[in-house]
């Protein structure tokens, strides 16, 4: 009697343990989708050149990265930002790409990840209309991307480019951001939280090229 007490309560730890699991792994790339609607009330146009802003989250301590995330500008403005945490309500997303990337936005996204522990490398590349259309393309197939592997989706989606077949596949931001730094034409920023001009710096860096 007291085994079968044991055994059933064994088994039910065992049910809830499961479910814990699937719950967690569920969680892992879930897919969010916006209504056509949606998107199309937020769409923004940008203007300038076409171009691509590749964003590493740099880590103080480690001097690593701990996150990548794209912003593509061509027939309108969206960030990719693979398994990425960033959301505002207005901003509509599908599978980890977000729609209708206006200026509040952006510095939004920059100041949310700007903070005493890490800064941003902003790396901009000016680009052909039709290569950032087919970045954009890319990113809409790539999501939901699952935890920890933001650089390893977005360097496979980048060397499948036309002019970026130099950039390597790796799962570390750093390295990325590297050899992305080595193709001509990047322009590159940092943005620092306890810079006195931060905000005119995040203004600076969304300026159309």
């Amino acid at each position: 009697m007291t085994r079968l007490f044991y055994d059933r309560h064994a088994a039910r730890f065992f049910a809830v343990l499961m479910l814990a699991m699937v719950l967690v792994l569920s969680a892992c790339g879930q897919k969010i989708w916006a209504s056509d609607e949606a998107i199309a009330v937020a769409r923004y146009q940008h203007g300038g050149a076409a171009e691509l802003t590749l964003v590493t989250i740099m880590n103080y301590g480690t001097n690593r990265g701990d996150h990548t995330a794209l912003f593509i500008n061509g027939s309108e403005r969206i960030l990719f930002d693979p398994a990425g945490s960033w959301q505002l309500p207005q901003i509509p997303e599908r599978n980890d790409v977000h729609f209708g990337m206006r200026p509040d936005a952006v510095a939004s996204f920059y100041l949310s990840h700007v903070r005493p522990s890490h800064y941003a490398v902003v790396q901009r590349l000016v680009v052909a209309p039709e290569v950032a259309e087919q970045a954009k393309l890319l990113a809409l197939q790539a999501g939901p991307v699952p935890p920890a592997r933001c650089a390893a989706v977005t360097s496979r989606l980048l060397r499948d480019l036309p002019g970026l077949g130099s950039i390597k596949g790796t799962f570390f931001p750093q390295v990325l951001m590297r050899d992305f730094a080595q193709i001509a034409g990047v322009q590159s920023y940092e943005l620092h939280h306890d810079d006195p001009e931060i905000y005119a710096k995040v203004q600076q860096v969304q300026r159309p090229l």
